[in-house]
């Protein structure tokens, strides 16, 4: 697997996700007590994008029914939505974020 550079990490606070696409693979990159996460940009439960999502507490929320999934694990803590999501590993070098791409 390879890893893609998707952007400055210094465009990335704490408060919002970054939209991201990695081998054809829409994600959004969130940063979280100091570490990177990254997920699949796709609700489980209805397919709204997360890429406006708020960020609380290491976990995103989407914006259509209010679902949260554990950034750390991709885990769905709340209905509406009951599968993870899927997730990538993130990380920061030389002041850019990179993520590991899927599997081919």
């Amino acid at each position: 697997m390879s890893w893609t550079d998707v952007g400055s990490a210094a465009a990335l606070g704490e408060a919002a996700p970054l939209s991201a696409e990695v081998a054809g693979v829409h994600l959004v990159v969130v940063r979280c007590g100091g570490e990177l996460y990254a997920v699949e940009d796709i609700c489980t439960h209805d397919g709204e994008s997360l890429g406006e999502a708020q960020v609380e507490d290491c976990q995103i929320i989407c914006p259509r029914h209010g679902a949260h999934f554990c950034l750390r694990t991709g885990e769905a803590l709340t209905p509406p939505a009951y599968e993870p999501l899927r997730t990538y590993r993130a990380r920061e070098q030389d002041g850019r974020i990179l993520v590991e791409g899927p599997p081919e």
